[in-house]
């Protein structure tokens, strides 16, 4: 399993913050790798600060678990199977929309978190940066 490189992260953060200007929501862009250990960063201008720590959450929850924090938000809620878990890994999980894990060759690598718009908002951003990275031999 290899993590994304540098230049890699990048590509990815470049498609998301053009997909962010494109809907007009500047935002907080982050790649981790696939220890969930950033690799790199963005915050667009105008981007709230308090999405910074939260973008970087969401894609460090992505690679933890494997799963998109839309979904597991979805299985979080009361009475579903994961209630509970965003008080796990002393307060590092986030279970809003807007980390996707990254993969290459059908494992996952790294995850992209993006936080500063709506839930619907930092998901159809993230998806930007995952198209990204398929363009460059990886699949989600």
């Amino acid at each position: 399993m290899t993590s994304p490189t540098l230049a890699e992260a990048r590509t990815v953060i470049a498609a998301a913050e053009e997909r962010a200007q494109e809907i007009g929501q500047p935002m907080n862009i982050a790649v981790v790798d696939a220890g969930g250990n950033l690799i790199a960063h963005v915050r667009m201008d105008g981007a709230w600060i308090g999405s910074i720590d939260i973008s970087i959450k969401k894609a460090f929850t992505s690679r933890a678990f494997d799963i998109s924090t839309k979904d597991l938000g979805d299985n979080a809620q009361p009475g579903n199977q994961f209630y509970g878990i965003h008080a796990s890994n002393d307060g590092k999980i986030m279970i809003f929309a807007g980390g996707i894990p990254l993969s290459r060759d059908g494992k996952v690598i790294g995850a992209i978190g993006v936080s500063g718009g709506s839930g619907e908002q930092d998901q159809t951003v993230a998806e930007a940066g995952v198209s990204a990275l398929s363009g460059v031999g990886a699949d989600r």
